[in-house]
């Protein structure tokens, strides 16, 4: 990696409510499946106090699902219930905290993107807002209002179980074609009652969740939330064609309490709309006032996709784009994914300027994560 702007605008410190990290880099969120029968072990907290000794300001952990029995669509995905799985996150937390570091569970349910028949409770079906799958096929019957509200409750079981565990914040995962962006996108949408119409209305079912999360954690204790425009089914797709729509998106989630959005892309530095230069961050942070998180291929020379093509991996790449956008205040925080997956000393290593120490990300690392 050759970088010839200082990086100083990567270690500055950050504060928001309760929240104070010594510097803008975040480890994002990376699902790992190790987590037998979704109890995270002393690998997975030493694996995370890895990275918080080596100067990563927030951890953002891999997704966990809430107490739904059709949350989680892999084995080995850490729950966020039952008392064996919390022990487990508290210990999480605790050697996080003494190597210095902060930490956000990232809460989350899969939707219909799970797949029963590749999963042990075959006999439960994946669950929906139209019980439509991201192709737009049906594959379950349209959730009940009575089921949605029990599904808000568990999203703020989750967050208050966070907060007393001693986590430092809560994400809330809204993205990715899972079950909050069902809600959100038109083509797994197709209700006719409160909880669906057009994008705004459409937003209604993450409203309540992050309200009632909010009412579970307090005032001072923050929310992140994540969202994407792209789906793992269509890159191109957008919930919000203009900025305008984008504003209009985000505003009701906006008041109803995130403290921070985590504004998920494929590539930083693609513009997010014709005619500026502005990221999916960029435009959140606009739009909003709210501070933003970017992300997406961040130190690396390609996307995550490009790895499983034959002979391809991600090698290092410049940081300057990068380092100029937040020195210009486009964004305020920066998530790292697969360099910091493979690399648990990344951060470290940028803040020292020892960059000839990057290892590469590729498959062979990726099937030996330390």
């Amino acid at each position: 990696m050759t970088t010839s702007k200082t990086t100083t605008a990567l270690f500055q410190p950050f504060e928001i409510g309760n929240l104070k990290l010594d510097n803008r880099v975040v480890m994002a969120p990376m699902t790992r499946t190790f987590s037998p029968g979704g109890v995270p072990g002393p690998n997975v907290a030493g694996y995370y106090r890895r990275r918080a000794e080596n100067a990563v300001g927030l951890i953002i952990t891999e997704g966990t699902v809430i107490n739904h029995p059709a949350a989680s669509a892999d084995h080995g995905v850490p729950h966020f219930y039952g008392e064996e799985a919390l022990e487990g996150w508290a210990r999480v937390v605790r050697e996080v905290h003494e190597a210095g570091g902060k930490i956000a569970p990232q809460i989350w349910h899969t939707g219909t993107a799970r797949d029963k028949n590749k999963f042990p409770d075959s006999n439960i079906d994946s669950i929906g807002p139209s019980g439509l799958n991201l192709k737009g096929e049906q594959v379950s019957e349209p959730l009940s209002v009575e089921e949605i509200q029990g599904l808000v409750q568990a999203y703020a079981q989750a967050a208050s179980d966070a907060k007393r565990l001693g986590f430092d914040a809560v994400e809330i995962h809204g993205a990715h074609g899972y079950l909050i962006d069902q809600f959100f996108w038109d083509v797994t949408n197709k209700r006719t009652d409160e909880y669906g119409g057009d994008l705004v209305e459409r937003t209604r079912f993450a409203v309540e969740v992050i309200e009632a999360v909010r009412a579970a954690v307090g005032p001072d204790f923050p929310i992140i939330f994540r969202f994407s425009q792209w789906k793992p089914v269509n890159y191109d797709a957008k919930l919000a064609a203009t900025p305008e729509e984008l504003e209009r998106f985000l505003a009701p989630l906006s008041a109803a309490g995130v403290d921070i959005f985590h504004a998920s892309s494929r590539r930083f530095w693609e513009p997010e709309f014709e005619g500026s230069d502005l990221n999916l961050a960029g435009w959140t942070r606009k739009v909003t006032g709210k501070p933003a998180i970017t992300v997406g291929s961040v130190g690396l020379d390609s996307t995550f996709t490009s790895l499983f093509e034959e002979g391809k991996g991600g090698e290092s790449a410049s940081l300057d784009n990068l380092i100029e956008r937040l020195d210009n205040s486009e964004f305020d925080l920066v998530a790292v994914g697969r360099a910091l997956l493979t690399d648990p000393a990344w951060a470290a290593k940028i803040r020292d300027n020892r960059t000839d120490e990057l290892l590469p990300f590729t498959r062979e690392a990726l099937a030996s994560l330390s």
